[in-house]
C-alpha cells in the first residue's frame, strides 16, 4: 500500500444514527460501523464522523470536508416521497432524515464526491425526487434481500451496466455483493441512472447523471472490504474521485 502523508488525505465526513443508551449514563450516541472508517482509511482518505445536527449545520459541514459517505441505518420516513407508512415500514429517525437530505443538498451544491452505502442510495434517491418500497418481502416476485448471516459475505448477482462507473470501477458485467436491506428504490429520480440491479429487477446501484461524481450502492462493501478484496472497487473508485478532485 502506499504511504499517505497525513496532510494529504482528504477529510471524508461519515454520516451516523443516533443511539439512545438504555444503561450507564444515559445519553444518545453517535455511531456507525468501524469498517467504514477503516476501508476510507485503508484508501487514503481521512473519515470524520459527523453526528446528526441541525439541518442548518449541514452547510458548514460541507464547506470543510471533501466528500461525504451515506452510510447504512435506519428507514427514511415516506413522508419524505409524500407516501404513508405502510406495514413493514422499520424505525424511523426524523432527525437523522432532516440532517442527511440537508447534508446531500448542500454537498451536491458544492459539487463533493458522494457516496451512498444501503440507506444511503436510499437518501439520494429521495433527495433528487425518488421513491421507495418500504418493505420488500410485500413486493410480489422480490428475492431474499435480507440475508441471515450476519457476517454479510458476498451473497447474491448484480448486473453492471456497461460504461457505468460502477461497472469500470469493478471491472466487470456482473458482481456479487451481500445484502442487508428490507427497503429498496421504487422509483428513480430522474436526475439518476440506475447503475446495476438483480435479478428480480431492484436497482441497486445509481449514479447521477449530471454533475459531480457520485455512486449510490444498495449493499455494504464496508463489510467485505477486510475480507474478500474483489469488494473493494467501490471505496478506491470513491478515494479516485476524491483525491481527482483536491
Amino acid at each position: 500500500m502506499r504511504r499517505i502523508m497525513p496532510r494529504s488525505r482528504p477529510l471524508v465526513l461519515v454520516t451516523t444514527a443516533t443511539n439512545p443508551r438504555e444503561t450507564g449514563l444515559r445519553r444518545k450516541d453517535a455511531v456507525t460501523g468501524l469498517n467504514y472508517s477503516q476501508a476510507l482509511y485503508a484508501e487514503g482518505l481521512l473519515p470524520l464522523m459527523a453526528a446528526n445536527l441541525e439541518p442548518d449545520a449541514a452547510e458548514a459541514l460541507a464547506a470543510r470536508a471533501d466528500a461525504v459517505v451515506f452510510s447504512g441505518g435506519a428507514d427514511l420516513d415516506p413522508a419524505h416521497y409524500g407516501h404513508a407508512p405502510e406495514p413493514g415500514l422499520g424505525l424511523v429517525d426524523p432527525s437523522r432524515d432532516a440532517f442527511e437530505l440537508a447534508l446531500y443538498r448542500a454537498a451536491r451544491a458544492l459539487g463533493l464526491p458522494i457516496l451512498g452505502i444501503c440507506r444511503g442510495i436510499q437518501v439520494v434517491n429521495v433527495a433528487e425526487g425518488g421513491t421507495l418500497h418500504q418493505h420488500l418481502p410485500a413486493v410480489e416476485g422480490m428475492m431474499q434481500h435480507d440475508q441471515r448471516n450476519i457476517d454479510y459475505p458476498p451473497f447474491h448477482r448484480l448486473r453492471l451496466e456497461p460504461g457505468s462507473i460502477a461497472a469500470q470501477a469493478a471491472g466487470s458485467a456482473e458482481v456479487v455483493v451481500n445484502s442487508a436491506h428490507h427497503q429498496g428504490i421504487a422509483e428513480l429520480a430522474t436526475a439518476l441512472r440506475a447503475s446495476g440491479a438483480t435479478s428480480d429487477g431492484l436497482v441497486e446501484a445509481a449514479e447521477a447523471i449530471d454533475g459531480a461524481w457520485l455512486l449510490a450502492l444498495q449493499w455494504h462493501p464496508e463489510m467485505t472490504y477486510a475480507d474478500y478484496p474483489e469488494q473493494r472497487w467501490p471505496f478506491r473508485a470513491f478515494a479516485e474521485a476524491v483525491h481527482a478532485r483536491v
